[in-house]
């Protein structure tokens, strides 16, 4: 078991939310359901927690009703190898949701992720000060990254 798993508290969508994310990463599986008995605390036989595992990490999600909600001050980085790993990973998180800048997007539900390709950091800490700064820079401009137009950028 993981020592550290991300609980992600839902109003009711917990289950939508786990059965959309592990059908958009191609590692992933549900791992248990716990249903909420006679007892409650919500309709006997809904889902309370849904535990389940996204490329080897265990998350749990909750239905805790409407007290909380994600903010973008929690995001999860999505490190993609290629370019077309981006294009992937936005074009599936984003729909129903919020393009933000510099690679973030809240999805349909409000978690919000970060769609990195591979290079992207080292990109923005070149050893030459003028070339990060165009990095960037372009960065900046962007919403979803593209990393030819980051390396284009520091030429």
């Amino acid at each position: 078991m993981q020592k550290i798993t991300p609980f992600l508290w839902f109003d009711k969508d917990a289950e939508k939310a786990v059965k959309f994310y592990t059908s958009v990463f191609k590692n992933s599986k549900i791992t248990g359901v716990l249903r909420c008995g006679a007892g409650g605390p919500g309709p006997e036989g809904s889902v309370l927690t849904m535990s389940f595992k996204i490329e080897g990490v265990e998350f749990t999600a909750l239905n805790g009703g409407s007290n909380f909600n994600f903010t973008p001050a929690t995001s999860f980085v999505v490190h993609c190898r290629t370019q077309k790993d981006v294009d992937y990973y936005w074009r599936k998180l984003s729909p129903g949701g919020k393009h933000l800048r510099c690679g973030w997007l809240t999805d349909k539900f409000g978690v919000t992720w970060q769609i990195v390709p591979d290079g992207f950091i080292d990109l923005l800490m070149n050893k030459n000060p003028a070339k990060a700064k165009r990095a960037m820079a372009a960065m900046m401009k962007m919403v979803k990254l593209d990393i030819n137009k980051l390396k284009k950028a520091i030429q």
